[in-house]
């Protein structure tokens, strides 16, 4: 559910529901009221979340379950420390297995 994702995101984030709304530009209650499925977010904040967030909004409304991470606006250093760390990562899954 949208909700989950919602709270998943921002949890991982390290955002607080203040945080989150005031980086939307929005009260508090309305994030608190999309985490509880009390009410659902409009398109122009789903947008605002899934840039905030760095994802599709595909993934944010569960159209698909793999989460794509943008990598725009990332200096070229940047995308290769991202892409170290997946590779840190894959290989310790490798590893696992």
């Amino acid at each position: 559910m949208i909700s989950e994702r919602i709270k998943m995101l921002r949890e991982q984030y390290n955002y607080s529901q203040a945080e989150l709304a005031n980086a939307l530009g929005i009260a508090r209650t309305s994030v608190l009221a999309w985490e509880n499925q009390t009410s659902v977010p409009a398109m122009k904040h789903l947008i605002a979340i899934a840039k905030l967030f760095h994802i599709s909004t595909d993934y944010l409304l569960e159209v698909e379950n793999h989460r794509a991470l943008s990598l725009e606006g990332l200096t070229d250093e940047e995308i290769s420390i991202i892409c170290s760390l997946l590779s840190y990562f894959d290989k310790k899954k490798v590893n696992r297995e």
